[in-house]
């Protein structure tokens, strides 16, 4: 067949997935915890801080502080489940972006062995988050957190089904919702900047397919445009208010993607001004030094 001609069914949901759970390499990457506000007063904006130092236990803490605080708020479980994905994938090694800047070990990645206790506790989350957000929209269809709670919750699911669990049509559908939920977000609040990087890594990401892919993911109603996924995934950058900084990441490690190593090393740069205590931009930095060696990294 023709499109046996371009790569096999795996690999082409490995470079799907290589491409969204890029997400969560940027998540757990933006260390900043200088900037967290008062636990005395948890916020969101205080548990994603603490998120992205890999404080996980602490995140936790604060998610929970404010969801007694807003109990029918659906940001709070979905930021919960946030934190428990991530601390999964930190346990189990998956945050290496040199493992993800190659389809072909991302396909071949080995199979790995979930927290079960973990992995209900996080399914947990998602359900109260799904539908707090639900019974919210039932009232107001044009309810801006549960929307974001949404699209939040698809975009874990997707994660969780493709990193861990290797699930990757699964993975596919639930960014597929994912995006539609962006979108229905976007209608309502086009200044809702952290929805553009749903929407703009889809985008992005089946853009870079082989037009014989893209016509296939097209039928099944998943649309990609690389450059407009990327202008997407740029507006989050300079303007949302969680997902910011590793919007920032995902562009260098597109720039990396798309061998432009010395626009991703400008914006590495300036991540590590922003974030000097992060050693991660400094190792990234080195490693796209020219003449280093691609393994040299870590």
């Amino acid at each position: 067949m023709v499109f046996e001609r371009f790569m096999s069914r795996d690999r082409l949901f490995g470079r799907i997935r290589t491409g969204y759970c890029l997400v969560v390499i940027a998540l757990l990457s933006a260390v900043s915890s200088s900037a967290a506000p008062s636990v005395a007063a948890p916020t969101l904006d205080h548990g994603f801080s603490l998120l992205y130092s890999l404080k996980f236990n602490e995140a936790q803490q604060s998610f929970s502080q404010w969801q007694q605080q807003n109990p029918g708020d659906p940001m709070g479980p979905a930021s919960e489940g946030a934190g428990l994905l991530f601390s999964e994938l930190d346990r189990l090694g998956i945050l290496e972006s040199q493992f993800f800047e190659d389809d072909k070990a991302f396909v071949d990645r080995k199979k790995l062995s979930p927290d079960s206790a973990v992995r209900g506790r996080f399914q947990a989350a998602l359900d109260r988050a799904e539908g707090l957000a639900k019974a919210r929209l039932a009232k107001d269809p044009k309810d801006h957190d549960a929307l974001l709670a949404m699209v939040m919750v698809n975009g874990l699911q997707a994660d969780y089904s493709g990193l861990i669990e290797k699930r990757n049509f699964a993975s596919l559908g639930y960014t597929k919702q994912g995006t539609t939920w962006a979108q229905q977000l976007l209608a309502v609040d086009p200044n809702a900047y952290d929805a553009y990087l749903a929407r703009g890594l889809s985008r992005y990401i089946i853009g870079s397919l082989f037009a014989p892919f893209r016509w296939l993911l097209h039928l099944g109603g998943v649309d990609g445009n690389k450059e407009e996924g990327l202008a997407d995934v740029k507006l989050t950058a300079a303007h949302g208010r969680y997902f910011a900084p590793f919007a920032r990441i995902l562009l260098a490690i597109a720039c990396v993607r798309d061998k432009d190593k010395g626009q991703a090393r400008t914006i590495l740069a300036s991540l590590h001004d922003d974030f000097p205590e992060n050693g991660l931009f400094v190792r990234e930095l080195q490693r796209l030094q020219p003449g280093s060696s691609p393994g040299a990294s870590h």
